[in-house]
């Protein structure tokens, strides 16, 4: 892949924001943090899971093995969201609250995961966010590092069908609802232009955030499939406190081990 052009990469800022797998590489350059933010539905689906205790193994798409992995490490292999049956568990995080949740799930996806994975070896620390857990991640995030730490956030966004990225309003949505609640602990952190316009399209929907998510491009997508209620999990704005970092490979919630340390 070519290298992006350095301006691409935001170095003049500590908190910077950008699409994809593409935009993820530029950006993480140099970053202390990686902020993973799928809401529809990788990152949600991640915080139902921590909520319920489940470690999650993001897989890229197209990476050989996954079933393999999950066999040899005892894990559960998600299914895909159209093959979910009674007990399965998919990319749906309706899923989850329809059994008994596994301790250990391997969970590909096109986008949130596969980028998580991707990082996995670029950044120190990665995290998963949507709008479930924005506030708790944003306070995890200020509390655990220094306050000129680099923070990345990646909006994972869609496909179109012929594979181009897809920008999509709810990562949009959910990047800038983490971004205003960071920006909020730490005042003096500078954002991007790219970071200060995604805070702002927070700010702009806030306040009608399910109708809007329910009626956006990917929510009526979903809807129209039969999953409303993965679009209403969706909406659960700031009902999680679990923050999912990624350790060893999978997806752990630091906020449940500070908690009991």
């Amino acid at each position: 892949m070519t290298e992006p052009d350095r301006a691409h990469r935001q170095f003049a800022w500590t908190v910077r924001f950008d699409w994809g797998t593409s935009g993820a590489s530029a950006i993480a350059s140099g970053a202390d943090v990686a902020v993973v933010v799928d809401v529809l539905s990788f990152t949600t689906t991640l915080t139902v899971a921590a909520d319920a205790g489940t470690a999650v193994v993001p897989w890229a798409v197209g990476q050989d093995s996954a079933a393999e992995h999950a066999r040899r490490t005892g894990a559960v292999m998600a299914v895909r969201r159209r093959d979910a049956g009674p007990g399965d568990i998919s990319l749906s995080p309706a899923t989850f609250r329809s059994g008994t949740p596994p301790h250990r799930l391997v969970l590909p996806s096109p986008n949130g995961s596969t980028i998580s994975a991707q990082l996995a070896s670029e950044v120190p620390v990665c995290t998963g966010v949507s709008l479930r857990n924005a506030p708790a991640a944003a306070q995890w995030i200020a509390a655990t590092t220094d306050t000129d730490a680099v923070v990345a956030v990646i909006a994972a966004g869609e496909h179109w069908p012929n594979g181009a990225l897809r920008p999509s309003v709810e990562d949009l949505w959910g990047a800038g609802f983490l971004l205003a609640e960071l920006a909020d602990r730490r005042p003096d952190c500078s954002l991007s232009p790219e970071a200060e316009m995604a805070r702002d399209a927070w700010k702009a929907v806030s306040g009608r955030l399910p109708h809007a998510l329910a009626e956006s491009a990917s929510g009526r997508e979903l809807i129209d499939s039969g999953y409303e209620i993965d679009v209403t999990i969706a909406a659960e704005v700031g009902s999680s406190r679990s923050v999912p970092v990624l350790t060893s490979g999978m997806f752990v919630d630091a906020a449940s081990h500070d908690d009991a340390v």
